[in-house]
């Protein structure tokens, strides 16, 4: 039930690790690379990284060619150029090429970060804020260089207002039990759609049950998407908070935030976005937004597991009381009581993920090196070729609004496949293509009810995937579909 996949010569430029960070090609292993395609300016350009063989063209069974868009375009894709920075892309699984479509889930990492990590425990590991040592200085200063970066990636007024946390769970609960126990009473209302990740219900439901308020939750539109009309509507003098993705990691769809904060501004409420699925995939303005506060993982933006962050705007966080207590948070302890850190130290109780913290300002460094603009650009065309190709497979079903001219979808598909369940779909993906994709209900269980399944497939995308990745992708499900259907 195999296929064949041809996999051509390695290109010939260099990579973006190589410019950003050059000395780690002489510290790592060569690689094979996926990518054939030549920078525009001749033949006797470096290769595209220095990881990749200059050599290789391997078979397996029976299957597209993962050949370079070049071939089709006359020059490389933005996936084509980026992909030997990524090591792990380079393996293979189950004796084919790793195909990985489970971007959604978490990202892969450049050797930027890799380097960015290795460098840290290697060279200058120690605590941070607590020493005057040498290591602990360099520790400090690239920790706090690293909060300065990720200001500055969302277009935060200042770095005071980046708290660093486990990841945007951890974020959105601080917000859920330091603000909102502090200012939501009996009777006041919480706008939620159904579309939210559990991390951004879960927290907010514990909050109604100590407080007494009440949960109202936005519906989905015809179209799969929830009714922003419905949600103006919904906002009233009892709302204390509205909490929304900025975009679905389920359905792909993009919620207009600003819009969204003007209505709860108007009558005193805040607003909470889950940008995990943008951040890592647009440029996104904090400002512009008029967010409230905003959340997002480093483990889904190239960076390390182990450490996210939360934007709030200075004035919230400098009224909202501590999430834990114990060192760094304080400023005096006394026997019977302590005061408190300003922001964002009063939040960052104990060590934090510091080499985690490092590798996610790498991450940024790395994503803000081959641009934001240019990423979503091109992650715009990858979704409208993964929508159109997985559109045209019999027996699929795609959740989520259809791409138009004015309706532009995150690059992630959720699908399923008529008499066939989806982790049986992903499993044969996987052991018989290589392909990774995800199964199940994506923790979003309410979206999946009011779409009346228990569970999803669903394939996701970012910048160093390509369209020959989509199209082994889509042949591999052709085929998994044709074996199941035999048996039906």
């Amino acid at each position: 039930m195999g296929f064949v996949r041809n996999i051509p010569s390695t290109s010939t430029h260099h990579s973006l690790s190589d410019l950003v960070f050059p000395l780690v090609s002489q510290r790592l292993p060569h690689r094979r690379s996926l990518n054939t395609s030549p920078r525009a300016g001749g033949e006797g350009a470096q290769p595209l990284s220095a990881f990749a063989s200059s050599t290789s063209s391997s078979t397996a069974s029976s299957s597209p060619s993962l050949s370079s868009s070049q071939e089709r375009t006359g020059s490389p894709s933005l996936g084509d150029l980026v992909r030997p920075d990524f090591p792990i892309l380079h393996q293979d699984v189950n004796d084919f090429k790793l195909v990985y479509l489970d971007n959604a889930a978490t990202s892969q990492k450049p050797f930027a970060v890799l380097k960015s990590l290795s460098e840290y425990y290697e060279t200058y590991n120690s605590n941070v804020h607590r020493g005057i040592h040498y290591l602990s200085s360099k520790a400090t200063d690239a920790y706090e260089q690293a909060r300065v970066k990720v200001a500055a990636f969302v277009n935060a007024s200042e770095p005071r207002e980046i708290v660093f946390t486990r990841n945007a769970t951890e974020a959105i609960n601080l917000v859920a039990y330091s603000w909102g126990l502090s200012n939501i009473k009996s009777g006041d209302e919480i706008i939620l759609s159904v579309a939210e990740h559990h991390s951004a219900i879960v927290p907010w439901q514990f909050v109604a049950q100590k407080t007494g308020a009440v949960l109202k939750f936005v519906e989905l539109t015809t179209e799969e998407v929830p009714d922003i009309k419905q949600l103006k509507g919904l906002i009233s003098n009892k709302t204390k908070i509205v909490v929304v993705h900025h975009v679905s990691n389920a359905l792909g769809s993009l919620l207009p935030v600003d819009e969204i904060a003007h209505w709860a501004h108007a009558v005193g409420a805040k607003i909470l976005v889950d940008a995990c699925q943008s951040v890592p995939h647009m440029a996104v303005d904090v400002q512009e937004l008029d967010a409230d506060f905003l959340v997002a993982s480093s483990h889904k933006m190239c960076g390390p597991t182990g450490v996210g962050f939360l934007y709030g705007k200075i004035s919230l966080l400098s009224a909202m009381p501590p999430f834990l207590g114990g060192g760094e948070m304080i400023a005096d302890v006394f026997e019977d009581y302590s005061t408190y850190a300003e922001p964002p130290s009063r939040f960052e109780a104990g060590t934090p993920a510091i080499g985690e913290t490092i590798g996610l300002g790498a991450a940024i460094d790395y994503l803000s090196t081959v641009g934001m603009q240019r990423i979503h650009d091109y992650e715009k065309e990858l979704a409208s070729y993964l929508y159109d190709r997985l559109k045209a497979v019999p027996k699929v079903h795609i959740y989520g609004p259809a791409p138009t001219s004015t309706v532009h979808r995150a690059p992630l598909c959720s699908f399923n496949v008529e008499n066939i369940h989806p982790t049986d779909i992903a499993t044969l993906l996987d052991e018989q293509h290589g392909v990774a994709i995800r199964s199940g209900h994506h923790c979003a269980q309410l979206l999946h009810r009011r779409l009346g399944i228990s569970s999803s497939a669903r394939a996701s995308l970012h910048f160093y995937n390509t369209k020959e990745e989509v199209d082994v992708f889509i042949e591999a499900l052709k085929d998994t579909i044709s074996f199941f259907s035999s048996y039906l």
